[in-house]
């Protein structure tokens, strides 16, 4: 092809001219390389990046007979954590191809240059590779271990993967001539900044190890946080944790403040109270008292769904004079702890007591006053008459006169 071109230039010496410069400009801004050679670079590069899907796939094949497993049988997490990185790979090698073929000064800074292109893209890939690993990992040691927690498994990954991408960006800045050293105490002496006005940051990361390592609350655990929120877990993180309120708004807490206030686990309970004060009017004879007092009682001792007194306290007892009433005392534990569970043994237990109480012939009491009047006064209130060119007219009540007989003998006028 260029013996052709320079057939066509020698036709005409503006031709041959405009090649001249032409071959200049080119071998200037090629490095000093033959446009041939940079074509043929290209297209090795653009071979192993158009070609990287199958390659991908034959290098999965040889990590899996490097490790005696074929890849069929390998975990789908572990394949797709290796899908992205493996496809880095052909590139890295295309690039590799493509640098020698270009052969750059092995002295000169472009040869650096792209020594340091490739080892970073194996950087990458390598680094990625273990990122993506890190949950299929982790997974693997929960399944293994029934004493890692989801919460505590969560905080691994998350710390792992943070060591992965530190390390990472570390050696691919060693990689480009970046001094590690300097870099780290500079952060060191910043993050000494930072701390002093960021204490309540490391109260809360502090805060969030000691909550995992002491397993206060898990993953869907209905807690309350006195003061503070009420609801169920649904993330643990290193700084706050995020309480999905039972009107299903969210709320993230400090772990701060799972350490300074009292926290209420309610899925942690054995059993779940009941606690009543029934109140019967004063007019309940002792029988109907006794009567509705052993009917509670019975109903209780032998219903499936409340726990027996031999493990956890039951009492049935009248316990006070009231303002309005006699007071019964109901304390009681249901075996189930599901709250919609409870609603419904509580609402069969409403039943039942209303039944006792009514079958006793007597009934609830309800709050009364009553008031009693010594006399009644004998004088009478003032009359209020109706107005008179709009002036009201009070006028002092006296007692009605009976009609006077009239005189013997006296004539009517």
């Amino acid at each position: 092809m260029v013996e052709l071109i320079d057939t066509v230039a020698g036709v005409s010496p503006a031709t041959e001219h405009l090649w001249s410069e032409l071959q200049i400009y080119i071998t200037h801004s090629t490095w000093g390389l033959p446009v041939g050679r940079i074509l043929i670079a290209l297209g090795i590069f653009l071979f192993f990046l158009i070609l990287r899907r199958p390659q991908r796939y034959l290098l999965m094949v040889v990590m899996g007979r490097l490790a005696n497993r074929p890849i069929r049988d390998l975990d789908p997490a572990v394949r797709h954590a290796l899908k992205g990185p493996a496809g880095i790979v052909p590139v890295a090698i295309g690039a590799f191809f493509a640098f020698e073929v270009m052969k750059f000064d092995q002295n000169g800074d472009y040869a650096e240059i792209a020594s340091r292109i490739v080892a970073t893209m194996v950087l990458t890939a390598l680094f990625w590779a273990l990122f993506e690993l890190t949950s299929p990992f982790v997974a693997s040691l929960k399944l293994r271990s029934s004493a890692l927690s989801p919460t505590m498994a969560d905080m691994i990954r998350h710390t792992v993967k943070g060591v992965l991408v530190f390390a990472a960006v570390a050696l691919i800045l060693q990689e480009w001539g970046v001094e590690i050293g300097p870099l780290l105490a500079g952060m060191g002496l910043i993050g000494a900044a930072v701390a002093l006005g960021a204490q309540d940051l490391f109260k809360n990361l502090v805060a969030g190890f000691l909550i995992l390592a002491e397993k206060r609350f898990k993953y869907g655990d209905w807690i309350e946080v006195n003061g503070v929120v009420e609801g169920t877990v649904e993330y643990i993180g290193v700084r706050s944790t995020r309480i999905r309120r039972f009107d299903d708004a969210a709320v993230d807490v400090p772990n701060n403040a799972f350490s300074e206030n009292a926290l209420i686990n309610y899925t942690k309970m054995r059993r779940r109270r009941i606690l009543w004060t029934i109140g019967v009017p004063y007019s309940t004879t002792v029988d109907q008292l006794k009567t509705v007092r052993d009917g509670i009682e019975h109903y209780i001792l032998t219903s499936p769904d409340f726990v027996r007194p031999n493990q956890a306290s039951t009492h049935v007892r009248i316990d006070a004079f009231g303002g309005s009433s006699i007071n019964i005392l109901v304390y009681c534990f249901t075996v189930t702890t599901s709250w919609r569970e409870w609603l419904e043994v509580q609402e069969q237990l409403a039943y039942a007591v209303m039944n006792v109480v009514l079958g006793a012939g007597t009934s609830f009491a309800f709050p009364s006053r009553s008031v009693y009047v010594e006399s009644i006064p004998n004088d009478r209130p003032d009359l209020f008459l109706p107005p008179v060119d709009g002036k009201p007219r009070i006028e002092p009540a006296t007692p009605t006169e009976a009609p006077q007989p009239a005189p013997s003998g006296a004539s009517e006028a």
